[in-house]
């Protein structure tokens, strides 16, 4: 690790190996401006589903920038199983280790235990951490399902209020979302800029933990003044469909949570600790922390501790484990048809173009990978599509960059991408109708969170590419 200033373009390798531009710089612009221009309006205005939109994106970019029909499906469906095998079988499994946590009880453990230990003053940091432990193997939506009955206990039980407790719970959940693998967004970020994903994880860790204290805890007491709600009386019963007879303990529930970040935690420390890469100890380790594999392993090994700790019989298993799957197939072919916009945008040389525009303006790498994620995310209310454009645009300014770099060009993009979430967003939808809130409120609080929480992951990457 050396001590430098964050890189810019013009630090970057001069022999990168680029598709050559297919048209000219302005032709090339029109194309790209104008295949987001697509996926933005058919998204917000026509209200086409956002794989649908990726689509016409990518065929308006290949069109518009002079190829041949021909030549534009070549590349977007390349581009799209090369995403589905690199990035799908992942968050497939990680669907399926969630609905074993969320069907087993042990989410619920993991709330109980940590909430029932807190005192009143620090509800809202132990809500903050429920919310980063949920959210580190789930998605948003889910994750906020879980807490919401929680949220509502607490806020209740404390007399602290819906939003001093809900914040920190969301921030939590949502910087997990952002930052950190195994969740579509990182995931797809690091398949299209070739970063390394135990490497990224360890250092959106590193984001996550400041800017979950910063947008959680410390802004929800502000906005828990801002605005005042009353707390529902009534929810849905717990969200486990019923099935097990008792909960896994706390310990086990832990475990089974952390057991692939450590797999794969190991990979990246043995990758930097142990030289020889023929020594048994590092071979293991690759293997084992392998996302695919570490993530296998969790996931069969979540059936006997979750599964068959809770009294599911090994039919109840293969049920849960199958449910995960229908309710996460569009975000999968989201994220494919993400991956064949992304490869038209390749093979048509607008990052090699962007590249040299950017190498003369002398820009921070990771702010500019900030400014175009948090720009699509205000247009298009998708983090996931955010971050697969953004990586796109920035495939040609990472190549001279170092393992750690791209990581944190990662994390700049996953900061972006959750920006200002406002009324083209479904999330900001879910949180205002599970709070009770009007839209403007819901813009003081959770729109302004997310805010927070976005800018506050830049300074965090910023510092660290100090040092990186």
């Amino acid at each position: 690790m050396t001590f430098s200033t964050a890189p810019t373009v013009a630090m970057l390798a001069a022999d990168t190996e680029l598709p050559e531009p297919v048209a000219g710089g302005g032709q090339l612009v029109l194309a790209a401006l104008a295949g987001i221009a697509v996926i933005v309006l058919a998204i917000t205005v026509a209200k086409v589903h956002p794989f649908l939109a990726l689509i016409g994106g990518g065929a308006t970019v290949g069109i518009v920038a002079g190829e041949s029909i021909p030549t534009v499906l070549e590349s977007f469906t390349e581009g799209f199983g090369a995403t589905a095998a690199g990035v799908g079988i992942l968050i497939a499994l990680g669907a399926m280790f969630a609905k074993l946590l969320a069907d087993s009880g042990g989410a619920d453990e993991i709330v109980d235990t940590i909430v029932g230990h807190a005192s009143p003053r620090m509800l809202p940091w132990a809500m903050a951490l429920v919310g980063a432990i949920i959210g580190l193997p789930m998605f948003f939506e889910i994750g906020l399902v879980l807490l919401m009955p929680v949220i509502y206990l607490v806020a209740r039980r404390s007399g602290l209020g819906l939003i001093t407790i809900g914040i920190p719970a969301l921030a939590g959940l949502s910087a997990m979302h952002g930052f950190v693998p195994p969740h579509p967004g990182p995931l797809v970020a690091i398949d299209a800029l070739g970063a390394d994903l135990g490497t990224t994880l360890a250092l959106g860790v590193l984001v996550a933990i400041p800017t979950i204290v910063v947008s959680g805890p410390l802004f929800g007491k502000l906005a828990g003044k801002w605005v005042t709600v009353p707390i529902p009386d009534t929810f849905d019963a717990d969200p486990a469909d019923g099935t097990t007879t008792r909960r896994p303990s706390f310990a086990i529930t832990m475990f089974s949570v952390l057991l692939p970040v450590v797999l794969m935690l190991g990979k990246a420390l043995a990758e930097i600790f142990i030289d020889d890469e023929d020594a048994a100890v590092r071979r293991v380790l690759d293997i084992l922390g392998t996302p695919l594999i570490a993530l296998l392993i969790a996931v069969v090994v979540a059936m006997f501790t979750l599964g068959r700790g809770s009294g599911m019989d090994r039919a109840t298993i293969s049920k849960c484990t199958g449910a995960a799957l229908p309710a996460i197939a569009g975000i999968l072919l989201i994220v494919a048809a993400g991956g064949g916009f992304k490869q038209v945008l390749v093979d048509t040389g607008i990052g090699t173009l962007l590249a040299d525009w950017a190498s003369d303006a002398n820009i921070s790498v990771l702010l500019l990978a900030w400014v175009l994620a948090a720009l699509i995310r205000l247009a298009t209310g998708s983090a996931t599509v955010a971050t697969i454009t953004a990586s796109s645009l920035m495939l040609g300014l990472v190549d001279g960059l170092s393992s750690g770099e791209i990581s944190l060009v990662v994390l700049a993009i996953g900061a972006g991408s959750v920006f200002l979430s406002h009324v083209n967003d479904a999330g900001f939808w879910l949180v205002k109708e599970y709070f009770g809130m009007s839209v403007g409120q819901t813009f003081k609080t959770w729109s302004a969170m997310e805010t927070v929480l976005s800018v506050s992951g830049l300074v965090v990457v910023l510092l660290l590419g100090l040092v990186i």
